[in-house]
């Protein structure tokens, strides 16, 4: 039996040594692996642990309220350590023209510099402390972009209108600069008149909208019925049929704010100072000092200066015989000079009280070949038509089906029973 046993065993021996041998190798491995796991997992929560007992405080402060250095003074960092910190964030950001309004966060741990976050309009500037060593460096806030429409009817002024359905005043004044050579929105708007935009409005993470640009938008007036379209299309706002209007005049020297014609042309209004009857050859539009007034066409500067009762006075010369004035400025607009150049919406002053005036306004006037005439019965004079190009005119046609579909709907929703909203 013993006999048999061995002659057995030498038989089978380099089978069963090498099964054997398998199993032991395998057992190893899967011991090992489980405990590479344990060891992984146990180190994950170690770092967690240690993460989490590092968590470091950051305070925040606008540089107005606490400049830089004092806040890294106060940390209790050394002046040498202020020193290498200011010099690091010096080479990616001009620290001298850092503004009020700018913010920043500081994290200080073991009287050493963690992280100094700097926020400067869009812009991220940092200096951080990786393993001993400063390092510097610059990252752009994220901008994301949305359309967004918006309409409702005029109660009082399309200013205010706008402003109470959420809409800011750089849209609100680009979208009376569109319809700027038809609609005068100082005289022309009605309690009732309709209005929708539809603008594309750049934000942040946080909800900052850092521009609005439109794109397309249309103004109806209650009595006429009558719709002027605008849409933006190659640097230009064209009307439904793909023309652009852009006459000689603009239809007012002031910008809608919500502004008012205090008097009007007359050949024999009652001077508010003088109490006797004269002709007031122009038009006062009354406005807070310091309102910007426009060029309403362009034209060569003839006189800047003092004029008796008209105060701070700019005359210029236009084309076609055409020539206007602007009274009681406070001050001029830059580049404002006998004999200067000037382009139609360039600022020729601003609005101010000099001379012969009870309050704050311009003066208006214009003179067609020597003779003074009414501006506002001129309104539409002088058209210059421009057509959209023939090879550009389908795409223009596509890009408004989708302007009016926007556009539409934004008007039922501000229609629809609910009290009128933004879209």
């Amino acid at each position: 039996m013993k006999k048999k046993l061995v002659a057995f065993l030498s038989a089978h021996y380099r089978r069963y040594h090498d099964v054997v041998f398998y199993l032991v190798a395998l057992t190893v491995i899967a011991v090992s692996a489980w405990i590479s796991v344990q060891v992984a997992h146990q180190k994950k929560v170690l770092e967690q642990e240690h993460l989490q007992t590092r968590d470091i405080p950051s305070v925040e402060f606008a540089v107005g309220e606490k400049p830089i250095y004092v806040a890294l003074q106060e940390s209790g960092l050394s002046n040498q350590q202020i020193a290498q910190i200011v010099s690091k964030l010096s080479s990616v950001v001009d620290t001298r023209k850092l503004q009020k309004h700018d913010t920043y966060s500081l994290s200080v741990e073991n009287d050493q510099i963690v992280m100094l976050l700097l926020t400067q309009g869009f812009k991220r500037f940092f200096v951080a402390n990786v393993e001993g060593a400063l390092v510097a460096g610059v990252s752009d806030v994220e901008i994301k972009t949305r359309i967004k429409t918006a309409a409702g009817e005029v109660k009082g002024s399309l200013f205010n209108s706008m402003l109470a359905r959420g809409l800011q005043v750089p849209l609100i004044l680009d979208f009376t600069d569109a319809f700027s050579w038809t609609i005068d929105f100082n005289t022309d708007t009605r309690n009732g008149d309709r209005y929708a935009a539809l603008w594309e409005e750049n934000y942040t993470a946080s909800g900052e909208i850092t521009s609005q640009d439109l794109l397309a938008a249309y103004y109806t007036g209650a009595e006429n019925k009558v719709t002027t379209y605008a849409f933006y299309f190659e640097d230009d706002f064209y009307d439904e049929t793909g023309k652009i209007s852009k006459k000689m005049f603009l239809k007012s020297p002031i910008s809608f704010r919500g502004y008012r014609i205090s008097s009007r042309f007359s050949y024999g209004r009652m001077h508010p100072i003088l109490k006797i009857r004269r002709p007031h050859l122009g038009i006062d539009y009354a406005a807070p000092i310091g309102t910007p007034v426009q060029a309403v066409a362009d034209g060569t500067i003839k006189f800047v200066g003092w004029k008796g009762g008209f105060g701070n006075f700019v005359e210029i010369k236009h084309a076609n015989g055409y020539t206007t004035m602007y009274g009681h400025l406070k001050n001029y607009g830059k580049g404002v000079q006998t004999g200067a150049k000037i382009k139609q919406g360039q600022t020729v002053g601003y609005i101010g009280s000099t001379g012969l005036s009870t309050g704050p306004h311009l003066d208006f006037r214009i003179k067609e070949k020597d003779r003074f005439v009414d501006f506002l019965k001129m309104k539409n004079r002088n058209s210059a038509v421009r057509d959209i190009p023939a090879e550009k005119k389908q795409e223009f046609e596509d890009l408004k089906v989708l302007y009016l579909k926007e556009l539409d709907a934004a008007a039922r929703a501000a229609s629809a029973p609910k009290e009128d909203h933004e879209a």
